[in-house]
């Protein structure tokens, strides 16, 4: 018998870790140049801008499969985090043209991570439902 507890995790983690992952390949292709001047501009060292990689490539590819799962949705929480400091605060409290948080794209992907952060993996995943990382 299928666990809907089980199979909700596994459709969390996919709908989560595919739909970062493609900004993250994005990126790849645009590099992180636009980040890292932002983060200048902020004070904090143009290096940082590469770990855009590991909250919009590794950590997705992590949620996928399963593997260290709590672990890469923290990783996802602190990316969407510092997307919400550097390119958003001047839209924390607005409105889109339809009613809508102007954020919505942006706080599904933070609460969705801060979900699996303490949902885990579940029993459908490499890394299974055990271990204290999953």
């Amino acid at each position: 018998m299928i666990r809907s507890e089980d199979t909700g995790k596994l459709v969390l983690r996919l709908s989560l870790g595919i739909l970062i992952l493609l900004h993250g390949i994005a990126k790849l292709g645009s590099g992180v140049g636009g980040i890292g001047g932002m983060l200048v501009a902020h004070g904090l060292p143009e290096a940082l801008a590469y770990l855009v990689y590991v909250g919009e490539i590794v950590a997705p590819l992590l949620l996928i499969l399963g593997i260290f799962t709590r672990a890469a949705a923290w990783v996802v929480v602190i990316n969407m985090l510092f997307a919400f400091g550097l390119v958003h605060m001047n839209e924390l409290f607005a409105l889109g043209s339809t009613g809508g948080w102007k954020l919505e794209l942006q706080g599904m992907f933070l609460f969705g991570a801060l979900a699996l952060a303490f949902l885990g993996a579940g029993r459908f995943s490499v890394g299974g439902s055990g271990g204290r990382f999953n």
